[in-house]
């Protein structure tokens, strides 16, 4: 009898409930996978246009527009002095006090990242918003 009380005691011992840590376990995957569902990177589409249709359509000399080169490098060019990034809305707002009607052409390497267009753009748009910012390859 005492052979039958020890097993019984070895076997409630050796027992162990795994039904609480599977529901916890698959309430976290659950959650995961909804979660990731519905995080969505934002993107900026940039499509620069083709060498080939821009040189039929040069910009109007006339207008006198505003020209901002960006290097491979993200090197930011107005004419042939580099600024940086914090002076171009400065150099934008002198430019355009002078001619209201000028737009902001942005020509940028395809090597260039997108946020040097963006970190432009905005600073162009702070100057006023309904300017107009367009952006042509550039090869140099």
């Amino acid at each position: 009898m005492s052979r039958r009380r020890g097993k019984a005691v070895e076997e409630d011992k050796a027992e162990i409930d795994l039904t609480p840590m599977l529901d916890v376990v698959f309430i976290m995957l659950i959650f995961f996978i909804v979660t990731a569902s519905f995080v969505k990177e934002k993107a900026l589409d940039v499509n620069v246009p083709d060498p080939s249709e821009t040189k039929n359509n040069p910009p109007n000399p006339d207008k006198q527009n505003i020209l901002l080169n960006v290097t491979a490098n993200d090197e930011i060019y107005m004419g042939n002095s580099r600024i940086d990034t914090r002076a171009v809305r400065a150099r934008i707002a002198q430019l355009y006090a002078e001619n209201p009607q000028a737009i902001v052409i942005v020509r940028a390497d395809n090597k260039s990242s997108a946020d040097t267009y963006v970190q432009i753009t905005d600073a162009a748009k702070e100057v006023n918003p309904n300017i107009q910012v367009s952006l042509v390859p550039y090869d140099g």
